[in-house]
């Protein structure tokens, strides 16, 4: 048996979760998400915990398992405390505003970019005096989230040199020596 495939999921206080065929839908204080599993796999909703079942040990059914049991726990994750990322500019002149859903960037472009994101994800843009520039996005969904987070960090990516670019608080970049000044 996958060791996460078999573990169940406990749904908090204040969080529903639904099954109806191969859709799961779960609803509690931050949203609402809803996701389509293998039709193979049954969803069980038992005492307060999610349990998902396959029903042989083919390879596939292996597969899928343990990738529905995340899903679903990450579903029931969002809508309970919701996904935080908060990512920084590094680099001179870099800038972030963010009004409504529209996130501008100033990333040493000839021009702004400007992204408008999914209404699901709340943006906050930080500047602070002598501190870089940060991002804080928050959703109740996590792929949602990442893939958004992705798209951010791709209009700059951290360089290994001096480091400028977009890259996630916490995020350690693997930094090169330039060239070794006199050497034949």
């Amino acid at each position: 048996m996958s060791r996460i495939g078999k573990a169940p999921i406990a749904i908090p206080a204040g969080v529903s979760v639904s099954v109806n065929g191969n859709v799961v839908t779960v609803k509690g204080p931050k949203g609402e998400l809803s996701e389509t599993i293998n039709p193979d796999l049954t969803v069980n909703v038992e005492d307060g915990h999610v349990i998902v079942t396959r029903p042989t040990d083919d390879r596939d059914h292996r597969a899928q398992h343990g990738l529905a049991r995340a899903l679903i726990h990450n579903m029931v994750e969002g809508v309970s405390n919701g996904y935080k990322k908060e990512m920084e500019l590094v680099g001179v002149g870099y800038r972030a505003n963010a009004e409504g859903q529209v996130l501008e960037l100033a990333l040493g472009f000839s021009h702004a970019i400007f992204i408008k994101l999914p209404k699901e994800i709340k943006v906050e843009a930080k500047s602070e005096r002598n501190k870089n520039p940060m991002i804080i996005l928050e959703s109740a969904d996590k792929q949602l989230l990442g893939q958004v987070c992705a798209k951010i960090r791709s209009l700059r990516k951290p360089e290994p040199y001096k480091g400028k670019g977009i890259k996630f608080v916490g995020e350690v970049i693997r930094r090169k020596s330039g060239k070794s000044a006199g050497a034949k």
